[in-house]
């Protein structure tokens, strides 16, 4: 069975010990790849729920306005359910792109150096 995962490296990497695991969560580098996930997540996720509770809401108490028949037997209701869908696909896809650019060089290089790669 054939996979798109590398084969698993040869080379022995050492494991770092709970000092070093405090130190380098109360490093400067950390922070800021903390700082770089939350500024991303946070707000997205705050915006996101925002945007479900409004279909919800929408949907309990404006039944004329999400009952409108837009063309065919397709409703307002119908495309911002269809719209939950696809902002949750584009979500997925922004952050995959903004941590392939953004968290994982960072993490990667704490990691490294944590391994003794560095």
């Amino acid at each position: 069975m054939a996979t798109d995962a590398p084969p698993p490296s040869k080379e022995e990497h050492r494991l770092p010990s709970a000092e070093e695991f405090s130190e380098v969560q109360q490093s400067a580098e950390f922070a800021e790849l903390r700082r770089t996930f939350r500024s991303f997540a946070f707000p997205l996720t705050i915006a996101f729920v925002a945007w479900y509770l409004l279909y919800v809401l929408l949907s309990n108490y404006a039944g004329d306005f999400m009952g409108a028949k837009l063309f065919g037997n397709i409703n307002v209701a119908f495309v911002f359910g269809l719209a939950q869908f696809v902002t949750t696909f584009l979500i997925a896809w922004w952050y995959s792109r903004h941590a392939a650019a953004k968290l994982d060089p960072k993490a990667e290089a704490i990691k490294s150096r944590m391994e003794g790669g560095a």
